[in-house]
């Protein structure tokens, strides 16, 4: 399934799942109705800073708008590395790749990130709905990491585990790609806004 297939489908099934409204979704993430409409009919590419938004008001990490939901994919242990899910931010260029396992039941999620020259995603979800550490590792180039008023800049093999519970960026400010891994994992959610 086509990437953005995935992404609008995910995106319409949690949002009727919490019962939601476009308009609801709309008000608790800060995306415009119509945004929220594009994506779901699959008529834009949305960025990975409104992915980001639509993921915390549904209550769910990032990484799941990109995955089937549980039970719909055969649970598989093996992630094979030809048949991982690749996504390429909009805005940025990033390029993102799911590596852990379709359907897996696991409490880890593993992405690699491909992150070009001069790129800069920032998320700016405050109080966030899920809890969600993460780890990331540079696997190749200087990734420079800002969350809330701490900055890092981070070279090879360097890693840094931090909480999303404050606005965070990314920037490479080389004029060499960087690659990195995340792993992230979501240990309790915080309670649900109701419609």
């Amino acid at each position: 399934m086509h990437v953005d297939t995935l992404i609008a489908k995910r995106v319409r099934e949690l949002r009727k799942s919490r019962g939601y409204t476009l308009d609801q979704l709309a008000e608790h993430s800060g995306v415009s109705r119509s945004m929220i409409s594009l994506i779901e009919r699959e008529e834009t590419s949305p960025t990975a800073a409104v992915l980001n938004k639509l993921a915390d008001a549904l209550s769910v990490t990032l990484a799941t708008l990109f995955a089937d939901a549980p039970g719909a994919v055969p649970e598989q242990p093996l992630s094979r590395y030809a048949e991982q899910q690749i996504w390429r931010d909009p805005a940025s260029g990033y390029l993102r790749r799911h590596v852990s396992p379709a359907g897996f039941a696991s409490p880890l999620e593993l992405v690699e990130l491909t992150f070009p020259p001069g790129a800069t995603v920032a998320f700016d979800n405050v109080a966030r709905n899920v809890i969600t550490h993460q780890q990331v590792w540079v696997l190749e180039g200087e990734m420079e990491i800002t969350l809330g008023e701490q900055r890092w800049q981070l070279q090879a093999g360097d890693c840094l585990a931090m909480t999303l519970d404050r606005h965070i960026a990314f920037h490479n400010a080389t004029d060499r790609p960087a690659r990195y891994a995340l792993v992230l994992t979501t240990l309790s959610p915080v309670s649900r806004r109701t419609p």
